[in-house]
């Protein structure tokens, strides 16, 4: 159990951090990133830091069923 919380943990804590560099970068003016390059990375990134936390979640939720 304890070898699925620091992944969690980590893959949060770089969500919210590109979530909110993200939204610092956005104009929302002209609807463009400052960087698009860049964004693209950090968008990626986000994405796969949000889908392992879900994972994460999804199987936990399935062990803790199968445990009953």
């Amino acid at each position: 159990m304890e070898k699925r919380k620091a992944p969690t943990f980590t893959f949060s804590v770089i969500a919210i951090i590109l979530g909110v560099t993200l939204y610092k970068q956005f104009d929302f003016e002209n609807l463009k990133f400052e960087k698009p390059a860049l964004a693209v990375i950090y968008i990626i990134t986000f994405l796969f830091s949000i889908y392992v936390i879900i994972k994460n979640r999804k199987r936990k939720s399935e062990t803790s069923l199968s445990d009953e």
